[in-house]
């Protein structure tokens, strides 16, 4: 099984084409995140895109939406975005993550990218944000550490 989901990075990585990836994971594959990859090469930075639907509702008296599919956007976001930083077939794993949640997430899409403060040998950390109406009003922001391992 390992060696397929390596097999799947590395194909993704040196095609520039993320969503083969996602969708390869059913979890996310289920939630129905998409990626977009940067159209000028000047920049590796992802846009990660989580569609609204009604099941996706954690709060029906608001609507907002539930923080677990927002946290799961942002991991989703942090991961790929360091396989595709690193540029090697390896899965990082979680270390730790953080997810501060600053509003609530209104029944609406929402977007999510992240950036990677420092790419060691084993370890990355990285910062993501997440908003739905501007990308300078978050709705959560996250820090992380993620495991690079063969």
């Amino acid at each position: 099984m390992k060696s397929k989901q390596i097999t799947l990075i590395a194909e993704a990585v040196s095609a520039g084409q993320y969503q083969s990836l996602l969708d390869s994971i059913p979890y996310i594959n289920h939630l129905g995140i998409r990626v977009k990859s940067p159209t000028d090469n000047t920049s590796a930075l992802l846009r990660f895109h989580l569609p609204f639907r009604t099941e996706i509702i954690g709060n029906p008296m608001l609507p907002a939406l539930h923080g677990g599919v927002i946290g799961a956007l942002m991991e989703t976001a942090g991961l790929i975005q360091v396989i595709v930083s690193e540029r090697q077939p390896r899965l990082p794993k979680i270390i730790d993550f953080s997810v501060d949640y600053l509003r609530s997430a209104q029944a609406k899409d929402c977007w999510a990218t992240c950036d990677v403060a420092r790419m060691g040998s084993r370890v990355a950390a990285i910062s993501v944000r997440c908003w739905q109406e501007s990308e300078s009003r978050p709705i959560a922001t996250a820090r992380a550490h993620l495991l690079l391992v063969d």
